[in-house]
């Protein structure tokens, strides 16, 4: 025995948003941190070309789980939970993509940023800030960063593609590997 631990990500998919085919043959998750700018440059460089080549082609399911890291980035849990928020009404990605797209503003600000991004998005403002505001997904995003530790992740953005982790802000070459 090594001690290393051989973890699928087929059994970490837990029930997260997902882009692709539901029934993709690979699933891949990402452990992302909203404030970590890694994670924001794999979103912006990276995912497209990935969601391109594997998502829309149904060979690779990607479930997107939170790992804020709280000790330096102190905006990401409550980013994390402002996704949650609006996954309740069937907007995650579009907040998911407000979130890293703003991350030099909202870095900053606060969770009244999250709360204009819902309103943005004609999001039910009243419901989408209860949730914020009562903390109702704490411990959902505190149960992703769990996983993402137990399963080997010791930074953002860390994936687990089938049984193979990867670290990083890998260039697109490292994911087609």
């Amino acid at each position: 025995p090594t001690g290393a631990a051989v973890v699928n990500a087929k059994q970490l998919e837990d029930d997260d948003p997902f882009l692709g085919d539901k029934n993709a043959p690979v699933v891949m998750i990402e452990f992302s941190d909203f404030q970590c700018p890694f994670c924001r440059r794999f979103w912006q460089d990276t995912l497209p070309q990935i969601k391109t080549n594997y998502f829309d082609t149904g060979k690779v399911k990607f479930v997107y789980r939170d790992f804020p890291l709280s000790s330096i980035h102190p905006g990401a849990q409550p980013a994390a939970e402002a996704t949650e928020c609006a996954n309740d009404q069937g907007k995650f990605w579009e907040m998911h993509d407000k979130i890293f797209e703003g991350q030099s503003i909202w870095a900053t600000s606060g969770v009244s940023v999250f709360k204009q991004y819902a309103q943005e998005l004609k999001l039910d403002t009243k419901k989408f800030n209860d949730c914020l505001d009562s903390g109702k997904y704490e411990d959902e995003v505190n149960k992703d960063l769990n996983d993402a530790s137990a399963s080997g992740g010791r930074g953002t953005p860390y994936f687990l593609i089938g049984n193979q982790p990867l670290s990083g802000a890998q260039p697109f070459s490292a994911f087609q590997q």
